[in-house]
């Protein structure tokens, strides 16, 4: 019998959809399932970005140029000229999801062997893509303690040895919720100039950040214009996580060019998708206020909720729509699947994501779980009541 290849074997599993089974069995036994493993939002994708797709013209859907549409990387470079990121649309190459330009960025940049530096907890996929391209996540550990603040410099520098070729960061960060300040960025800039590394910044919930906070890009950084790859993606901005729409952005030429060749490679990002994205840049203020102050009214709810618990401490996420909590439970991925399993409170149940598939140093994350509220206040309500209920009679519950 032939055999999978290496790569294929080390390749892990996502942690974040490996309790699917358990849900769907539970649903068959006709119980009500609140998600709150995954970050699919159940805000109303904007009407005009709709409208356009309802109401488009072509006749042929054609392969657009590998990198995108060139109507749509405008705008998008008009967009981002609007933050204050001075790019023109030849620094900008739209890419399958912000998954792949991860990827492109993994592969352009880094060599098979080579390490890149992220703060742990991260986001699992990462693990996937350094995978792919034959890299190594490294990881230096932020603590719930310290709501997951960017860990100190000097315990960066560290982790950084001679096959250390950058840092990726996700900001706001998924899976805790936490925004980087300008501060911490500024630390960050200060390392990759020294060390001459790569920051590869994911900010694709760059719209979702509370309290008065504002954020920012690492393409911001002065004098890093050689060092900095933006990764972005409208799946969370405009809720289209289906159309597999993102963008990877630098100023570095040499990158982009090079990036210019695995994007050939899969000939171009999804027709449908960039008539969708474009049209999404037009999308007024008002929605995005309204999505602020649901997001707001459901982060507030459910932290108090969880922290009324016993035994549960749940850090106030100032960006994105996650927080990673800690539990008290012995260990978290048996407690998610005995949710699924065994346990039901009126007839509900609730899916989390453990959150040791979002470290990678061992042991870590064992008693804690990310928690993604994009749902509905009535539904967090009967989620929230379900959990704590669960917590009471879970035989593996802690002190």
């Amino acid at each position: 019998m032939p055999r999978i290849s290496e790569k294929g074997r080390s390749m892990p599993a996502s942690p974040i959809r490996k309790l699917v089974p358990y849900a769907e069995e539970a649903k068959r036994k006709g119980r009500k399932v609140y998600h709150l493993n995954i970050g699919q939002p159940d805000i109303p994708t904007p009407e005009l970005a709709l409208d356009a797709l309802r109401n488009m013209q072509e006749k042929v859907i054609v392969y657009s140029h590998s990198a995108g549409n060139e109507s749509y990387r405008r705008k998008l470079a008009g967009y981002y000229q609007g933050l204050g990121i001075d790019v023109d649309h030849t620094e900008i190459i739209v890419t399958t999801g912000g998954s792949e330009a991860v990827l492109f960025s993994f592969m352009t940049c880094l060599n098979p062997g080579d390490e890149v530096i992220a703060p742990e907890p991260f986001y699992a996929n990462y693990n996937g893509f350094a995978t792919a391209a034959g890299v190594k996540i490294v990881a230096v550990t932020s603590k719930i303690e310290e709501d997951f603040a960017l860990p100190p410099i000097n315990e960066i520098e560290k982790k950084i040895t001679e096959r250390t070729k950058g840092i990726i960061i996700c900001n706001p960060n998924n899976p805790t919720g936490y925004l980087y300040t300008k501060e911490e960025m500024l630390q960050l800039r200060e390392i990759i100039l020294k060390h001459d590394l790569y920051l590869f910044s994911d900010e694709v919930y760059r719209e979702f950040c509370y309290d008065g906070e504002k954020h920012f890009s690492a393409m911001h950084l002065e004098g890093t214009s050689e060092n900095v790859i933006l990764m972005d993606s409208v799946s969370k901005r405009y809720s289209e996580c289906g159309v597999r729409i993102g963008a990877l952005v630098t100023r570095n030429r040499e990158v982009l060019d090079t990036a210019m060749k695995f994007a050939q490679a899969r000939l171009s990002p999804p027709g449908l998708g960039q008539i969708v994205g474009e049209a999404s840049i037009d999308t007024p203020q008002e929605y995005f206020d309204d999505v602020y102050n649901e997001y707001i009214a459901r982060r507030d709810f459910m932290v108090e909720a969880l922290n009324k618990m016993p035994g549960v401490y749940c850090p106030k996420p100032k960006g994105a729509f996650y927080s990673t909590v800690k539990l008290p439970v012995d260990d978290a991925d048996k407690f998610s699947q005995w949710l699924l399993e065994e346990f039901e409170y009126k007839n509900q149940t609730v899916m989390l994501a453990p959150a040791s598939g979002f470290y990678s140093t061992p042991g870590l994350g064992k008693n804690e779980v990310r928690i993604a509220y994009v749902l509905n206040t009535g539904d967090l309500k009967n989620a929230m009541e379900a959990l704590a209920e669960a917590l009471k009679v879970y035989p593996g519950k802690t002190k």
